[in-house]
Formats: structure tokens, sequence, C-alpha cells
């Protein structure tokens, strides 16, 4: 694959593995035994059973005919939010559990900002009775409140993280904490293609059925596999990186990676990691984040939870660096009436997050012709409190 990760676990320049050598060994563990658990038949036929039959794949490729007359293309919506649990979070959560099930761990935990890898992450310990720790940001907790309930009822431990701006860097941070403190019998379920390697190459690779599925699906709705575009809103990127993974050697296919631009990509309230970002390190892999000239990692902010992130994954970067996708941001209001729109064009509430990516629709060009997927990445009744809010329901 033209784009996917070389043998050091570098995308490029950037990946890697910077961890302390406390979690060396966890993470050496993992880079040596997961494409080939992964690859296991029993492993496939249990990680595609419970897609099918637990989460409900295939989630729809659905035409949107109001979005396609408004827009003057083919808008095509992946229905991730049609999963068990509301997200696309859930394809991975699956993987992950299933692969330390085989590892023998015995205690899972995980970071969430928007609350749906958190409770993805809860929902699959239930499912396999391991004890689970979900950390997140006080921040957070208190603008998902929603989903913090459903962890508590799924049997998680939600442990508030308190430092720093209290978002998901710093539910990260405390996770990796928990991690060096629990070696052996541990396993962290990072929700994105962030982290240290094999992580971005890993989750990116449970992701990837979106759009294994997209390409079938389109080639159903209109005789070809290849849309002109896809389009998927970016934090760390998981959904992204599913959206696009089936895509990425088709150099025809135009890939736009939407981030959050928050009050303004210039605003100093902003979660534009591209265009704010310099390289450098960041929760254990090299990738273009948002920092100061001293290397301090730059507070980022947006409305949405789960975009509240100050890097992205290093396959992002590298398709970035390389100009194989398109980096672009929409603003907080930008993406709230843009969810506004999906809901009375089409009658679906989306995440804030897919939102961010409804929104580019706006700056674009197309033609009649053109086939565009986005990635709906998740469902809005997590975010009904920031949208009353806004719009004064």
């Amino acid at each position: 694959m033209k784009y996917g990760v070389n043998e050091h676990g570098y995308y490029g320049d950037f990946g890697g593995a910077y961890v302390p050598e406390m979690l060396y060994p966890n993470v050496e563990e993992l880079r040596q035994q997961y494409l080939k658990i992964i690859n296991e038949p029993d492993f496939k036929a249990e990680f595609d059973l419970l897609l099918k039959d637990y989460v409900g794949r295939p989630s729809p490729l659905y035409f949107a005919k109001r979005y396609s007359e408004k827009y003057g293309a083919n808008i095509f919506l992946k229905r991730e939010d049609l999963n068990h649990t509301g997200s696309h979070k859930i394809n991975n959560a699956i993987g992950q559990i299933l692969l330390a099930q085989r590892l023998g761990k015995k205690r899972i935990i995980a970071e969430t900002g928007a609350g749906q890898h958190g409770v993805a992450t809860a929902t699959v310990c239930a499912l396999k009775g391991i004890e689970c720790v979900v950390y997140m940001g006080e921040v957070d907790m208190e603008r998902q409140a929603p989903n913090v309930s459903r962890m508590k009822m799924l049997g998680a431990k939600v442990v508030p993280a308190c430092s720093g701006s209290k978002t998901l860097k710093d539910a990260t941070n405390e996770a990796l904490r928990d991690w060096i403190a629990n070696p052996v019998d541990t396993h962290y379920i990072i929700g994105s293609v962030v982290g240290p390697y094999p992580y971005p190459d890993m989750v990116a690779r449970f992701q990837s059925i979106i759009s294994f599925e997209a390409k079938k699906q389109l080639f159903e709705h209109t005789g070809k596999e290849l849309p002109e575009y896809v389009m998927a809103c970016v934090g760390g990127g998981s959904n992204a990186m599913g959206m696009f993974y089936h895509f990425l050697d088709d150099e025809s296919v135009k890939l736009i990676a939407v981030e959050a631009a928050g009050k303004g990509v210039n605003s100093g309230h902003s979660a534009a990691t591209t265009f704010l970002g310099r390289e450098g390190v960041l929760h254990g892999s090299r990738t273009i984040l948002m920092q100061t000239d001293d290397g301090q990692v730059v507070e980022p902010y947006s409305i949405s939870a789960g975009l509240d992130y100050p890097g992205i994954g290093p396959q992002h970067a590298h398709l970035y660096k390389v100009n194989r996708a398109q980096y672009t941001s929409v603003t907080d209001d930008e993406a709230l009436q843009a969810g506004l729109l999906c809901c009375q064009l089409e009658g679906i509430i989306p995440a804030i997050e897919s939102a961010h990516a409804l929104a580019q629709l706006e700056k674009m060009k197309f033609k009649k012709d053109d086939n565009v997927i986005i990635c709906l990445s998740g469902r809005g009744d997590k975010d009904l409190d920031t949208y009353i809010k806004y719009f004064n329901y």
C-alpha cells in the first residue's frame, strides 16, 4: 500500500513509537503480535460475526436526495451513526477487545473526548466481562453527560482528568500514566489513529471496514466503485482514516479531511492542526501538532468534544505533507448550522463532529455527475444540549 506504514512504523516522516521505557514491553508485544492475531481465521470469523450481528453492519450508504439537489452532485452519506452505540468507534473497540483477550489481558483502559469511544469500549468490556476504566476530561464529562451515564450503566469506571484543558489530550495523558503503572495485565484501547506504532495502523485496519463497504455500495448505487470525492471530519482521525483507507491508492479520488476551526483559525480558540501545527512528538508518535516555539502543546478548542485535540494521526500528517488529501477547517458556527440543515433536509440529527464534514459542502463546487461520499461518523443525541443552547430551542 503506497500510503501505508513501513516496517519501522512510519508513514513517510511520521509515526514511530516514542514511549517511556516502562511501556516498551507493552508496545513491543503488540507490534509483534497484532498482525498475526488479526489475520487468524478464528479472529476474523468472530470479528466479522460481531460486526454483523452485534453492531448491525454493513451500515447503509444513503443517497441524500435533498442534499444532492441543493449542492448539485450525488451526495451519499455513509451511515456510521446507525451502528450500535451510535458511531464508528465500535468497529475498533470490538477489534481491540478480541485482540486483548487473545493477549491474555484482564483489564481495559481507554481515553475519550466526545464519549463515543468510551461508550464503545465500555460496551465491548460488558460483552466480554472484562474490567473497564475510562479517562475523560472534566469539561467533556459536563458537555457529554449522557455518554458518561451510559458508560457507568455499562459497568465502566469513569475517571475525570482534571489537568490542563480538562479535555481529550489530558484524558490521554491520564490513560498513559495508568498503563505505565499497570503494564502487565492491562490493554489500552486507543480510540483513534494516534499514539505509538502499531496503534495508528491497527485502528485504521479495524476502521477500514467503512471504505470497504462504501466501495461495494457505491457500485450498487451507480455502477462505479470510485467516487470523485470522499469527505470526513478529523480530530485524531479514525473515522476519516476508515473512510479513506480503500481509496488511498486511487489517486483520482479526492480526499477531503475537515478539522475544527473553533471560533476561527486565528482566534486562539481552534483545533485546526494542519493549519496551526508543526512537526513534533505527541502521545507516542511523530506527527503534526499545535505547539509553542519551545515545544509545549497548545491547548486546542472546539465546540465538538471529539475534535478537540491538538494533533492528528501520523498517517494523516503524511497524507497532508505529500498532498494526497486536502485538509481544511470549518468553525463552530458553520458546523452547528450544517447540523441543523442536515436535520431539516434529511431528517438525520448528526453528531457535531460529523456536521463539520457536512459544513464543508458549502465551500465546494461540484459537477452534476460527481459522486460524493461523506462519512456520517456519529449521531447527534449526545450533542442535543449543545444544539439546543445554540439555537435556543
